[in-house]
């Protein structure tokens, strides 16, 4: 793409274009989130963007580790910091699992129970909607799966999804 070089570490080259979607240097902000379209690749329609998050500022496209349940594995919190990680990656169904819901409302949620200061990513748990769907039960209010684990059921609703994230629900 193009011929400008752009991002962090100059990794591609990405021309800038206004043909797609998003006018490059605009702005949008939420109360927890600002998204700033940096350059666009006018072939591919890629594009280079800043995300200005609660625990950090980072560039688009990005590298994330995965946590699945909390923790990067065979990796410390340490270690992430020193390669200088700007974000895990954390799954919602696996998270209600292990290590529950109740015990990151009892620590204060994800950030605290692993010693994260930077940014995560939590998916909306809708993966397992179809990678476990014998043990799925869709509605339109959500999706109730069976713990492999024990067998319990667990309601898994958009909003359930996010408050699991914050340690603040126990979904039932």
């Amino acid at each position: 793409c193009g011929s400008q070089k752009l991002g962090s570490g100059g990794q591609g080259k990405i021309e800038m274009t206004e043909e797609h979607t998003g006018t490059i240097g605009e702005t949008h902000r939420s109360p927890a989130l600002g998204h700033t379209i940096l350059a666009k690749c006018q072939v591919t329609r890629a594009r280079l963007c800043r995300l200005e998050l609660p625990h950090n500022t980072l560039e688009t496209p990005i590298f994330m580790p995965v946590g699945t349940a909390a923790a990067v594995k065979g990796v410390t919190v340490d270690e992430l910091e020193a390669l200088e990680v700007p974000l895990i990656l954390g799954n919602t169904y696996h998270l209600a699992l292990r290590p529950g819901t109740e015990l990151l409302a009892e620590v204060g949620g994800l950030h605290e129970f692993m010693g994260w200061k930077r940014a995560m990513l939590t998916d909306s748990g809708g993966f397992q909607m179809v990678s476990l769907l014998k043990l799925a039960d869709i509605t339109e209010e959500g999706v109730t799966f069976q713990s492999p684990m024990d067998g319990s059921q667990m309601l898994l609703t958009p909003e359930k999804s996010i408050q699991v994230h914050c340690g603040r629900l126990h979904p039932q």
